[in-house]
């Protein structure tokens, strides 16, 4: 679980690191999805993106993250394993299987996959995770209520909700009400920059 403090500290990235890249993207056609790789010893921020599918369509926010982490001299950039990746909306299937692959053991995200399809009006994740992935009940077409979408806890990583604490609503409200604005430039412009789903 994570505990108030680094929560508050990932509410800070998202606002501080990845909100302004993600102006900037959504101003280009880009959906206002974000994400950032960070030390887990100290927090401190080792890349932050943006969603950048006007350039290529797998560029998801998590996707280009991991893209610039491998970009970084070797050196310098710590293991996958010594960081907690930071997903502002829960990741799709594309962005699940590249944290796995690329060896991220934690993540988290502010918002969920139902908040993508009903406050951001995008719902390619939830679909394509039910039309592709997800494994129906013997009785049902879809998987039942409720039910998870994949296993927020398995043998590559551990997922966790940012929201919860009744201490950061508030805090959470303010950073919904931004996205909501980009929603609102994104929604304007969509299908303009040739991306698939738009």
């Amino acid at each position: 679980m994570l505990d108030p403090a680094t929560r508050s500290r990932l509410l800070d990235v998202i606002e501080e690191d990845i909100v302004p890249l993600t102006r900037a993207g959504v101003a280009r056609g880009n959906k206002l999805f974000g994400a950032a790789i960070l030390r887990r010893d100290d927090l401190s921020v080792v890349v932050a993106e943006t969603n950048n599918e006007i350039e290529n369509p797998l560029w998801h926010g998590e996707i280009h993250a991991i893209k610039r982490f491998h970009e970084l001299p070797a050196a310098g950039r710590p293991d996958p394993s010594e960081c907690l990746f930071l997903a502002t909306h829960e990741p799709c299937s594309l962005c699940l299987s590249g944290i796995a692959w690329a060896g991220f053991e934690e993540f988290a995200y502010l918002f969920s996959h139902q908040d993508s399809a009903d406050a951001f009006a995008i719902p390619h994740d939830i679909r394509i995770l039910k039309a592709v992935y997800a494994v129906p009940d013997p009785d049902r077409t879809e998987p039942a209520p409720g039910r998870d979408l994949y296993n927020r806890d398995n043998a590559f990583f551990t997922s966790h909700p940012i929201a919860g604490p009744a201490d950061l609503t508030d805090r959470i409200a303010r950073i919904a009400g931004t996205y909501d604005e980009l929603s609102a430039t994104y929604q304007a412009s969509k299908g303009g920059a040739g991306i698939p789903h738009a």
